[in-house]
């Protein structure tokens, strides 16, 4: 068995460059390749920054993403206070060699095991001492840093000096948090989804000619986008729509409004309320902005239906 182990929060392009050699591994060897991760989030049991923290994927689409890459299996571990307490070498010993029968372990370059957090050159040199072939790919990186990213990490002393800056999970949220969706899925390797189930709005946007489908995560911990209006693709009904989607908080029908994400699905007139319905985000038009009035807010939306439409037309030329 060769086994890679993380959150793979995103599964993005770092993380699939490094389940690449593990398949590959796997077949030279020709053994099967195994993903152990966990469930919750270990910031969501150690109450690290819980409140704030979101993920990028949840277990269901983690395993959907793992398994479509050609992964064997995927194993999820329950993240517990208990669990969080064992040192890497008994997370070694114990998971990896004695519980999944690891022969070989591929190893990123900022993996971590064990309540004692060492670095990959250790975590590398007692993986070794318990019996494991290690394999450990380069990191993958962006040439440059991404215009209004500050969280690239300085380079680790334990690695070698970066040319640009190692894809990572936090980098990809804070660009969603920014509403920067196309730097995201430049990371991602493919466009930031949500997944949820359509429920019943105030039906406003039906009153001005731009019916919503609101919709409700399956995933409450899931990242959100910045505010805004973001051309997107919809999937419902076993199609593939295009839509603008806004995300925020309706301040121009009042004050202190919960944040909604209401899509207006284009040439599309189904009933969808209760079902299910995917969106992925390709490009932010605009901030959310308080109108003076309803009309008002009318026109804007012709005008962002029109930069959809027109930035739709472009991606497909660039295909």
């Amino acid at each position: 068995m060769v086994v890679a182990t993380g959150f793979f929060d995103g599964v993005h392009l770092g993380h699939r460059f490094l389940i690449e050699r593990l398949i590959d591994e796997a077949h030279r060897r020709g053994t099967q390749s195994l993903i152990i991760t966990f469930w919750p989030h270990p910031r969501n049991v150690l109450q690290n920054d819980a409140r704030e923290f979101r993920l990028l994927t949840s277990l269901q689409e983690k395993k959907e993403l793992l398994l479509a890459m050609g992964v064997d299996r995927v194993e999820v571990l329950d993240f517990t206070r208990e669990f969080s307490a064992m040192t890497m070498r008994e997370y070694i010993r114990q998971v990896l060699v004695e519980r999944f029968g690891a022969e070989c372990l591929v190893l990123g370059y900022d993996n971590r095991m064990g309540c004692d957090c060492r670095d990959s050159h250790e975590i590398e040199a007692i993986a070794r001492a318990e019996g494991l072939d290690v394999v450990c790919p380069e990191r993958i990186e962006t040439p440059d840093p991404v215009e209004g990213d500050a969280s690239c990490p300085a380079p680790s002393t334990s690695c070698p000096a970066p040319t640009g800056h190692p894809i990572s999970s936090t980098r990809i949220r804070n660009a969603l948090a920014e509403g920067r969706v196309e730097d995201a899925a430049s990371m991602l390797g493919r466009p930031y989804s949500l997944h949820g189930v359509v429920v019943a709005g105030n039906r406003l946007g039906r009153t001005i000619g731009f019916p919503t489908a609101n919709m409700q995560l399956y995933e409450p911990l899931k990242a959100i986008p910045a505010p805004g209006v973001y051309a997107v693709s919809v999937q419902t009904l076993g199609r593939d729509c295009l839509g603008m989607c806004n995300i925020g908080y309706r301040p121009t029908i009042g004050a202190a409004n919960a944040l909604t994400i209401e899509t207006h699905i284009l040439d599309f007139d189904e009933d969808i309320y209760g079902l299910d319905i995917r969106l992925h985000f390709w490009a932010r038009i605009r901030e959310e902005r308080k109108f003076d009035s309803l009309s008002a807010l009318a026109d804007q939306l012709r005008e962002d239906k029109e930069q959809v439409i027109l930035r739709n037309e472009k991606k497909s030329l660039s295909l």
